[in-house]
C-alpha cells in the first residue's frame, strides 16, 4: 500500500513539472515572461534607414528594453525610401507587435498605415515628427525653431562674417524635422543678417554623402564666392566636407551640419566640417519605448507636461500628441573625443 502510494505521488510529480514546464514555455511564446508576470511588450523600430545615427537610436532602444522588460527590435530600410519604410510598417502590424516607433521619411506617406495600427490597437509613437497624424505621441530631442535658429548663428559666427552667400541641405523636402529647422534657420538669416543670401532653394540630398559631396562641388563650381553649407541630415556634413577638402577650401567655407560624432571627427579635426549641432538619438529610443509602454499600461493620462521620464526629466513644452525636450549636443574639433558610440 505505502509503495503504491509513493509511486503514484511520483507520478503526480512528475506531472505537475511536465505542466509547469510545458505551461512556462507556453507563457514565453505567448508574449509573456516566465514566471507569470506582466505581460511582455513586442516593440518594433523602424528609422529613416540604416545609418550610424540610428544604430545609437537602437541603443537607447535595447536600454529601455532591458530596463522595462520590453522584447524590442530595430527594422531599418537600407536607404532613405518612404516606400520600403511603409512597407516594413505594414509587416510590423502583421507580425502583432504593440507599438511600432518611426522616424518618418515622409509625414504624410506613413498616416495610412499608422491609422491601420491603431485601429488593431497597435501604439504609434514617432520622432523627428511633430503633431504627426495618426501617431499616439512624438517625441523632440529638441526645440525644433530654437535648433534651426542657432544652426544659423554657429554658421555666422564659423564664417566669421554676416554677409555672403550660403546653400541650405535637407535630407528630403518631406522630412519633417529637416525642413523646420531649415526654416527657421532661413528665416532667422532673413529677420537678422540681410546680407546673407541663399543660393537656390534647399537641396534634399542629406541621406546620402555621395550625393552630399556631388551637389556641393556642383554648388563651388557655379558659385565660386559661395561662404557657407548648412546642412540638416546625417551625411550632408560628411558630404559638403569632402567637397571643401576636394577643392583646397579648407578655412573658406564654413560647413555646419547634424552628424554623429564618430562620422564627424575626422572633418572636424581637418576643418573641412566647422560645428555639428544634434542631440543623442539614444536619449530618443530610450524615450520612445518609454511612451509607448505607458499607453500599453493604460496610463496614458500620466503624459503631459509634468511627465518625467528617467534619464531626461520634464519635456520643455507639451502640446498636441508632441513632448519637445531642450537636449542639444554642439560637437567641434576640441570637444569630439569626448563622446563615442555614435
Amino acid at each position: 500500500m505505502k509503495r503504491r502510494f509513493r509511486k503514484t505521488a511520483a507520478a503526480l510529480v512528475s506531472v505537475v513539472a511536465l505542466t509547469v514546464i510545458v505551461g512556462g514555455g507556453l507563457l514565453f511564446a505567448s508574449g509573456q515572461p516566465q514566471g507569470g508576470g506582466e505581460k511582455q511588450y513586442t516593440m518594433v523600430s523602424i528609422p529613416k534607414l540604416r545609418a550610424t545615427w540610428f544604430d545609437r537610436l537602437e541603443v537607447g532602444l535595447k536600454k529601455a528594453g532591458s530596463d522595462f522588460t520590453i522584447n524590442v527590435s530595430q527594422q531599418a530600410p537600407a536607404s532613405a525610401d518612404e516606400a520600403q519604410q511603409v512597407r516594413l510598417i505594414e509587416d510590423a502590424i502583421n507580425q502583432g507587435n504593440h507599438a511600432i516607433l518611426v522616424v518618418p521619411n515622409d509625414a504624410k506617406s506613413i498616416e495610412p498605415a499608422f491609422a491601420r495600427a491603431q485601429a488593431q490597437k497597435i501604439v504609434t509613437i514617432t520622432h523627428e515628427s511633430p503633431n504627426q497624424k495618426n501617431a499616439d505621441y512624438d517625441i523632440e530631442m529638441i526645440d525644433n525653431r530654437a535648433f534651426g535658429e542657432k544652426a544659423m548663428e554657429l554658421m555666422v559666427d564659423n564664417m566669421g562674417m554676416t554677409s555672403g552667400e550660403y546653400v541650405v541641405f535637407v535630407g528630403s523636402l518631406t522630412v519633417p524635422a529637416h525642413n523646420i529647422w531649415a526654416d527657421a534657420a532661413i528665416a532667422r538669416a532673413k529677420e537678422k543678417y540681410p546680407g546673407l543670401k541663399q543660393v537656390a532653394d534647399r537641396y534634399p540630398v542629406s541621406e546620402d554623402q555621395n550625393a552630399a559631396r556631388q551637389a556641393a562641388l556642383d554648388i563651388i563650381t557655379a558659385h565660386p564666392n559661395i561662404k557657407a553649407f548648412l546642412t540638416f541630415g546625417s551625411q550632408g556634413g560628411p558630404g559638403a566636407a569632402q567637397a571643401v577638402r576636394e577643392k583646397g577650401l579648407i578655412g573658406r567655407i564654413t560647413v555646419i551640419g547634424t552628424t554623429s560624432p564618430s562620422q564627424a571627427a575626422q572633418y572636424l579635426k581637418d576643418g573641412s566640417f566647422s560645428t555639428s549641432i544634434l542631440w543623442d538619438p539614444a536619449e530618443a529610443g530610450y524615450a520612445m519605448t518609454y511612451l509607448a509602454k505607458l499607453v500599453l499600461d493604460g496610463k496614458r493620462a500620466s503624459i503631459g507636461a509634468d511627465l518625467d521620464i528617467p534619464t531626461l526629466g520634464k519635456p520643455l513644452t507639451y502640446s498636441g500628441n508632441t513632448l519637445v525636450y531642450d537636449r542639444p549636443l554642439i560637437l567641434t574639433k576640441d570637444n569630439v573625443d569626448q563622446f563615442s558610440g555614435f
